[in-house]
């Protein structure tokens, strides 16, 4: 079957099928539906290698992350995988292993080689593995797209969540509630996400007069056992903390366990505020309080940016992202029954 034998049987032209085949908004709903008909009906399939060679384009977005087994970067990998399918883009993927490192020369030039259409970098910032965006911005083909952090004084633009607004969320219904001595247990440090989240926590309780608050920070690694080390650290030192801002979901779940195992009753002993929103979240004993990152939506919209940037010429979009643009998407509060209820 060819692209022209299904206009014929559409009663279109072929054009008209391209822009189907594109998911292009400039076509009729009816005649749209009734292409897509016939494509589904006869197993019409393009030919992408000729078409590449014809558009001068892959329809590839290579996608660089890490940590996948964690919520937040497999969430973003969602974002990202369903909005390229639905714009007809492949993806490349490439895992690192060590965030930190900042030798990624390899890994730019592989997916440079293999001629993708443009680059998301869904890599945590840690420590100074984003230097390279610095040093070459101006040489890269492609267009790259930072997913997390800005990237300091860097060229290429980002979008990420507003990470220091979830430590203010999550401090403030924790105050609002009546406790006085809240703790934070911490991500990795050095990581731009944790950091943000202590800023967030810190300025909170600054806002509110609440002083020595650096004795009450405990460090964690995203894991749910560093949630129950954390707070068996804390209640050794300090046993009238009264509230716990973990900084992720499963650290709140071993800081929940922790908590049972004392027996201290949640949350009228012990008030509990978590990250992420992880679908068992609401299922915690109790359930737990968190702040939500709409992180899908940090992957859908990275990949619209590369979209609305590496259109061809004749069919070139206005660019709403410009280089060094910082978009930073809005977390939002779900109280459940881990905290005390704000009168």
């Amino acid at each position: 079957m060819t692209i022209k034998e299904v206009a014929q049987a559409a009663g279109v032209s072929t054009q008209t099928v391209s822009r189907v085949l594109n998911n292009r908004p400039d076509v009729a709903p009816e005649t749209f539906e009734r292409v897509q008909r016939i494509i589904s009906d006869t197993g019409y399939a393009p030919n992408m290698l000729a078409r590449s060679l014809t558009q001068g384009r892959s329809h590839i977005l290579g996608v660089v992350a890490f940590g996948l087994d964690y919520f937040g970067p497999s969430r973003i990998l969602t974002g990202i995988e369903q909005r390229a399918a639905d714009l007809g883009y492949s993806i490349s993927l490439n895992l690192i292993h060590r965030p930190e490192t900042a030798d990624v020369d390899e890994v730019l030039n592989g997916l440079i080689g293999r001629q993708v259409d443009g680059i998301i970098w869904a890599i945590p910032e840690v420590a100074e593995n984003r230097a390279w965006s610095h040093e070459r911005s101006p040489d890269l083909p492609v267009p790259v797209m930072l997913i997390g952090s800005p990237a300091g004084n860097s060229s290429l633009p980002s979008i990420g969540i507003d990470n220091r607004a979830i430590g203010q969320l999550a401090t403030e219904h924790l105050i609002a509630g009546g406790v006085r001595r809240v703790a934070v247990v911490t991500g990795p440090r050095g990581w731009w996400e944790a950091e943000e989240r202590i800023d967030g926590w810190r300025a909170t309780l600054d806002a509110h007069g609440i002083g020595e608050q650096d004795r009450y920070v405990v460090d964690g690694d995203w894991g749910a056992s560093s949630g129950e080390r954390a707070l068996d650290l804390l209640m050794r030192e300090f046993p009238d903390v009264d509230a716990i801002f973990a900084s992720n979901d499963q650290m709140a779940l071993g800081v929940l366990h922790g908590a049972h195992r004392m027996g201290k009753r949640v949350p009228e002993d012990l008030s509990i505020v978590g990250v992420d929103d992880i679908p068992e979240a609401s299922h915690f004993w109790p359930s737990l309080t968190t702040v939500h990152q709409p992180l899908a939506d940090a992957g859908a919209l990275a990949v619209e940016a590369i979209d609305r940037s590496i259109g061809d010429d004749r069919d070139r979009r206005e660019r709403d992202v410009q280089p060094a643009s910082v978009t930073l998407l809005q977390p939002t509060l779900i109280v459940r029954d881990s905290s005390r209820r704000v009168d």
